[in-house]
């Protein structure tokens, strides 16, 4: 059974499965689901726990679950966690979690803590038999998009809101700016919030007042903020990718990814393929699928030849060469030809009413 982490609570409240898995690669939010099954285990009589590491290329696997028939002298039941940090068990751990799922001790509740897994892992027979056994937890990352509402919520579960209104708004944007891709400092800014201010309305000027910049940027997530066209994001990216000291390489690598992705699909269109079967044969999954289903209509004409030459200028330019018509800076570089891709995606402007030609919109350049 596969749930995802903000249907545990409810799930567990009906009662407690024999096994769980929680597999994901946000840290606060796995935390806090094994926390709730910790919780109700605790709360149905499961007192005694042990805690068992993965690691390393020899590991003991009889001995672990082995230890699930031991019961201390005034224990009854037990909860058993097994942790695997690298999310790969081995041929050895993939028997033994494959034979336990298949005969789970009584009295046991078992918990498996994962990384994020691949389409090959999820896929393994030690995973389907732990999925068989017990509960998944998939424990996915919060949504840029989805981040004020996710903070409204934790705002209103400590007693708290913002303002009604534009005012509100503004103020959980500025917030889910400030923490973007950093769940953890997102949670303590918030439990600062619910000490610094009573319950009830919190004003735009007190959450500025009190949410640092703690914000954590990931140079993959940047190629979401320039297929989605949000300029502001990904300049503000970018900025703190510099600061944070990641490569100008690296960015320049993912930028020119998508560029090249984008020309693929342009052909693939042209030449009479549908968008859904391009996208299949590009690999093109997740959060980028629905944004680049968006730009289906755009991607037909859109001008994304100069933006090759851009980014092979660009690329030169992060490596030590010059261009007269580049910024001579490489993060200035990355500027522009982050921008250029907003502008080439961008629908064309529309006729003025009187008729006459709309105005040319102006070519993005910075110089630095």
């Amino acid at each position: 059974m596969q749930l995802r982490a903000d249907q545990l609570r409810q799930a567990l409240a009906r009662g407690l499965a024999p096994l769980y898995v929680v597999h994901g690669d946000e840290p606060l939010l796995a935390q806090e689901a094994s926390d709730a099954i910790r919780q109700a285990a605790r709360a149905a009589g499961y007192t005694e726990r042990q805690v068992h590491h993965v690691a390393g290329a020899h590991v003991d696997w009889s001995g672990i679950l082995g230890a699930s028939a031991e019961l201390s002298l005034f224990a009854q039941l037990q909860l058993i966690e097994i942790r695997i940090p690298s999310g790969k068990p081995g041929k050895d751990g993939s028997d033994a979690l494959q034979r336990y799922a298949a005969r789970l001790p009584d009295d046991t509740v078992t918990l498996v803590s994962l990384p994020k897994l691949d389409g090959s892992q999820l896929k393994s027979a030690w995973f389907g038999a732990l999925d068989a056994a017990g509960v998944s937890v998939r424990v996915d990352p919060v949504d840029r998009r989805a981040l004020p509402q996710w903070l409204a919520q934790r705002l209103a579960a400590q007693g708290q809101r913002v303002q009604d209104g534009e005012p509100g708004q503004h103020a959980l944007a500025f917030f889910a700016d400030r923490v973007e891709g950093n769940l953890l400092a997102a949670h303590q800014e918030l439990a600062k919030l619910a000490l610094l201010y009573p319950a009830g309305v919190l004003t735009a000027e007190q959450i500025e007042q009190a949410v640092l910049n703690v914000a954590r940027y990931d140079v993959f997530k940047l190629g979401e903020a320039v297929l989605g066209g949000d300029a502001a994001r990904a300049l503000r990216m970018l900025d703190g990718l510099q600061a944070e000291g990641e490569a100008a390489v690296l960015v320049h690598w993912s930028l020119a990814d998508d560029i090249r992705l984008l020309c693929r699909l342009q052909t693939a269109l042209q030449g009479g393929r549908p968008m859904a079967m391009a996208m299949r044969e590009q690999r093109v999954w997740g959060a980028k699928e629905k944004l680049v289903e968006r730009l289906a209509d755009r991607l037909r004409d859109a001008p994304l030849a100069p933006l090759l030459q851009g980014a092979h200028v660009c690329d030169g330019i992060v490596k030590g060469l010059r261009d007269p018509a580049w910024p001579g800076d490489p993060w200035q570089a990355l500027r522009q030809l982050a921008l250029l891709t907003i502008q080439a995606l961008q629908p064309p402007p529309k006729a003025r009413r009187d008729g006459a030609p709309a105005a040319p919109r102006l070519p993005l350049v910075l110089r630095g």
